[in-house]
């Protein structure tokens, strides 16, 4: 059963390998954990891979963008570390992250591109067709700074959540949510406020977090109840959210596997 204030690994746990990596996901495994976050590009041969950024040579040792590689060139590539040096990292799929992911946690698919709504969508359909009649799907929630890709995921029944970075009008964000079947938005922790945040409530959309690694902060996020709050490190936050005791003592990933 999920509650307020789930921990989800930003970028599979970037406070603890490259960006999206397997590195980073062993590693937020081997601690408490509600759940996973990564960024999903969709290849040429219409495969997802997991890649903060669609141009190529800003996280990888390729260069172009995702969409005009296969997956086997791309994973060939290495992941560079913040500051640009190649590791010995590869590029990782969905697949691979739901495979090595136990089944009781959240993964939050992000569907990553640049300025291309058109692709956003075929990202979006890419997920929901791998995943449509998968056990895979009610685990998963597809989100996306992208209307396209959420108008996309929504309508195919996945749990969606659009990211926001603005406080405007949450009565009119509300309604389009409702009326598109999007279940929850992602906005920034420093524009979380009472009245925004039980505006959207009560229209029955959850809200999460954007990224959260201070435990000031997170006092200050959790008096709002979000759905849940993604941090680069969670065992860390957790540790000192319990010490402060504004978290409870939560399962580890083995115990939910």
């Amino acid at each position: 059963m999920t509650v307020a204030g789930d921990l989800i690994a930003h970028r599979l746990g970037r406070g603890y390998g490259p960006d999206n990596s397997e590195a980073a996901l062993r590693r937020s495994l081997g601690g408490p954990l509600e759940g996973v976050e990564t960024d999903v590009c969709l290849t040429a041969d219409g495969k997802l891979v997991l890649l903060h950024e669609p141009l190529l040579s800003l996280g990888t040792t390729l260069s172009g963008w995702a969409h005009e590689h296969t997956a086997e060139e791309i994973q060939e590539a290495r992941i560079l570390d913040s500051d640009g040096n190649p590791t010995e990292e590869h590029p990782i799929t969905l697949d691979r992250a739901l495979e090595l992911t136990p089944p009781a946690l959240i993964v939050q698919a992000e569907v990553k591109t640049q300025s291309n709504p058109d692709l956003a969508r075929a990202t979006a359909t890419a997920i929901c067709d791998r995943y449509g009649d998968s056990p895979q799907r009610e685990r998963i929630e597809v989100i996306s700074f992208h209307t396209d890709a959420c108008d996309v995921s929504a309508a195919a029944g996945f749990k969606t959540r659009l990211v926001i970075w603005a406080d405007y009008a949450p009565g009119v964000l509300a309604g389009w949510a409702i009326r598109h079947r999007v279940t929850g938005v992602k906005v920034e922790h420093f524009l979380l406020s009472e009245k925004l945040v039980n505006t959207l409530r009560v229209a029955g959309i959850t809200v999460s977090t954007g990224t959260v690694n201070h435990v000031e902060l997170l006092e200050k996020v959790l008096a709002t109840q979000p759905r849940c709050i993604t941090t680069d490190r969670p065992h860390e936050l957790r540790a000192e959210a319990i010490a402060r005791g504004l978290l409870p003592v939560a399962y580890t990933s083995a115990e939910a596997a």
